[in-house]
């Protein structure tokens, strides 16, 4: 990509986070336990990351809203709706994951 100039480079990659965003809304079957599991990261680590961006511009995005934003609804409402209690092997997995710094 590195005949891409910087702002195109800036669209695609929103347009790609856009589109992941969309994907994991309309999976919510797709457990965040079990996109930790398997990737090191789920939607909650998302929204972090995009208040972590919005900090860093100054911006006054909050916790709830960068979640809201991700999750497309607020996140209580979406743990209402759609989490499930972790299964034994999803957390034994989960926690052996994060004694390994992951």
């Amino acid at each position: 990509m590195s005949e891409i100039d910087p702002t195109t480079q800036t669209e695609l990659e929103a347009a790609v986070f856009r589109r992941l965003v969309a994907h994991l809304r309309d999976r919510t079957d797709v457990q965040n336990i079990d996109m930790m599991n398997l990737a090191g990261f789920c939607r909650n680590c998302l929204s972090n990351w995009l208040k972590d961006a919005a900090d860093a511009r100054g911006l006054g995005l909050t916790k709830d809203q960068s979640r809201e934003h991700v999750y497309g609804m607020p996140y209580d409402e979406w743990k209402r709706q759609h989490q499930t209690e972790a299964s034994p092997d999803q957390q034994a997995r989960f926690d052996a994951s994060q004694a390994k710094g992951h």
